[in-house]
């Protein structure tokens, strides 16, 4: 769905909310050991999503995104935008933010207008959120082509805080921000009016807040943050997300889930 300039069986269901949730860092407590230990992350790529309830070309982007989620070696997103609410239906999840975000992307990639379902991958291209082939044919090129996530980042925790380790940079752009996203719970929405009418929709790692906890220049370096902060919202991960001398987004060049206690 363009825009000019701006899930039957219980326990089927079940199931995949339970592997989904385990690989989201909705899982309960680890061992203790296992929880004290830094966790590498190095994953195959990050997938943002934009989207929206109220756009018809959506639901199949957002069956798709509930499969990224369930893989361990994705880092997967869902920014729900606000510009198809006037269609009939106030997206529940959607954000000003996440629309921002996205027109960000828009310039950064030289592109005349933003949509939905649109998955950018990596930070870099963008491809149709619906389209399998796509989304995984960026993922698996970029990871062979030294575009994907190539620093890694460990995630640990004490009682108190969460200790962020991103790595040397190697070859590639050196300067980056560490962005912490935020993001719900999954959720079922049943819509009640526009052009998703009638549907009843679960959706996964529905971005609340974005904030940008520090800056790295290329060199191993630790940040942390306080685990109460962590511990009261639905999700989170991490981005090292260059960005342009305009301030626009660039690159991921690594990224991780920082589970909760």
């Amino acid at each position: 769905m363009a825009m000019a300039s701006r899930k039957s069986l219980w326990l089927a269901a079940f199931a995949l909310a339970f592997s989904a949730s385990a690989g989201a860092g909705y899982a309960g407590e680890p061992d203790r050991a296992q929880a004290d230990k830094p966790q590498l992350e190095k994953p195959l790529g990050v997938v943002e999503l934009f989207t929206s309830q109220g756009c018809n070309s959506c639901p199949p982007a957002d069956a798709l995104f509930a499969e990224l989620v369930a893989k361990e070696d994705i880092v997967a997103l869902a920014y729900h935008v606000d510009y198809w609410d006037y269609l009939g239906w106030q997206d529940t999840l959607s954000r000003k933010e996440n629309t921002e975000r996205q027109y960000d992307y828009m310039r950064a990639f030289g592109s005349r207008s933003v949509y939905t379902p649109q998955a950018v991958i990596n930070g870099r291209v963008h491809v149709n959120g619906a389209s399998r082939g796509e989304v995984d044919g960026a993922l698996a090129r970029m990871a062979k082509s030294g575009e994907g996530m190539r620093v890694a980042i460990k995630v640990s925790r004490t009682s108190d805080r969460v200790m962020i380790d991103a790595g040397d940079a190697g070859s590639g752009p050196s300067d980056a921000h560490v962005v912490i996203v935020y993001f719900d719970p999954p959720q079922t929405v049943k819509i009640g009016e526009g052009e998703n009418n009638g549907r009843k929709m679960t959706y996964w790692n529905a971005v609340t807040g974005i904030q940008t906890a520090g800056m790295w220049h290329g060199k191993a370096q630790r940040y942390e943050l306080p685990m109460s902060e962590i511990a009261k919202k639905g999700g989170c991960a991490v981005l090292l997300q260059s960005v342009g001398k305009d301030g626009m987004p660039g690159p991921i060049l690594g990224a991780a889930f920082i589970h909760k206690p």
